[in-house]
């Protein structure tokens, strides 16, 4: 299983100070929270793309590379890339630049996004919001199984039998599909046979249970390499050395930001009981202790049998010093104890296996 964080470099107002860091320390702090998230040995960093003022990272690619020079051996990944309003030939070629430079580190997050001002800022209709990732989507991989490309057009101009460069170090070149929770979407992921990232960031998580065995399903149905459909959960969560702590932390800048979302999409306010319900074991929240981190992805496991686990440590703006303590404990406590565990499972399963 392998472990890492995600985030949007978020840059919103101190909810306790109402002080806005500076986009230049913010994009500092954030280059060290992924030079530390190698040190402690988190297999995987992800940038998500936004539009927004309150989010940094417009350009993964161009953060990720900044990264990439500063790290040894994690994974660079979007987390996610807009691709419904991308161009494909242009994501390729980041990304294969990219994995040039990280030598053979990087991994594109494609998804449709659950913010549309990608659209209007860059001429797509959201009219077309499903017709253009599914367009674009078999373009970038029709680019990534072939050097040379021809592509009759539709949304995007026409290619006869031209070739894409610069080629990857990898090949070929992760693509994770990413979905919210829509059966369509989990059904194309493994009919491709590309592996899925669920974001589980609310509600109860035993819910996406049937999700995931639909898409194995699916990938089984359509012939693809079962090794390939890998299934990634990522969710919202921090963690101090003490339960009380880490929700105290978590909670003002976490609140701030759901209820901002909220009047923007039609949800009430939250409040400290949903988020202390979303805290416990069958909630979608984690935080809390190391062990309690633990715990829940143990749980979840059990649940969906999955790949890789990713958390989002900043949802809304959070103090540099105490991520940095949350990026530390995942690493050095939180891992080693869930691998722990699931060592300790095979090893009892094996032999009644054999």
């Amino acid at each position: 299983m392998e472990f890492g964080i995600y985030t949007f470099g978020d840059n919103m107002p101190d909810p306790t100070t109402g002080v806005r860091l500076d986009p230049v320390e913010r994009i500092r702090n954030l280059i060290e929270e992924i030079e530390l998230a190698d040190q402690v040995g988190l297999d995987v960093f992800g940038l998500g793309e936004h539009h927004r003022p309150d989010y940094l990272v417009s350009a993964p690619d161009v953060v990720l590379a900044a990264a990439a020079a500063r790290t040894k051996s994690i994974r660079l990944t979007s987390a996610v890339t807009v691709l419904s309003s991308d161009d494909p030939v242009r994501v390729f070629q980041r990304f294969s630049t990219l994995d040039l430079v990280s030598n053979g580190r990087a991994e594109v997050m494609a998804g449709r996004g659950s913010f549309i001002e990608s659209f209007p800022l860059f001429g797509f209709d959201l009219a077309d919001y499903d017709a253009l990732f599914a367009e674009n989507l078999e373009l970038l991989l029709r680019i990534r199984d072939s050097e040379r490309v021809s592509w009759p057009g539709g949304h995007r101009a026409a290619i006869q039998d031209l070739g894409v460069y610069p080629r990857p170090a990898q090949d070929p070149l992760p693509v994770w599909i990413a979905v919210g929770g829509t059966p369509q979407s989990v059904v194309r992921a493994g009919v491709l046979g590309l592996p899925l990232a669920i974001a589980i960031i609310g509600g109860n998580p035993a819910h996406f249970q049937p999700l995931v065995e639909l898409y194995r399903r699916a990938g089984k149905e359509a012939g693809s390499d079962p090794a390939r459909l890998k299934v990634g959960i990522n969710s919202h969560g921090f963690i101090a050395e003490n339960s009380q702590d880490a929700a105290d932390i978590a909670y003002p800048p976490f609140a701030a930001v759901m209820t901002k979302l909220g009047k923007e999409r039609g949800w009430p306010p939250t409040t400290r009981g949903q988020f202390e319900a979303q805290r416990r074991l069958h909630g979608a929240l984690f935080v809390g202790s190391p062990s309690e981190v633990a715990e829940k992805i143990l749980y979840q496991h059990e649940l969906f049998d999955h790949d890789r686990f990713l958390i989002q440590f900043s949802v809304g703006t959070l103090p540099h010093d105490k991520m940095m303590k949350s990026i530390e404990l995942f690493g050095t406590k939180v891992v080693p104890e869930v691998k722990r565990a699931l060592a300790a499972k095979a090893s009892d399963v094996a032999p009644e296996q054999a």
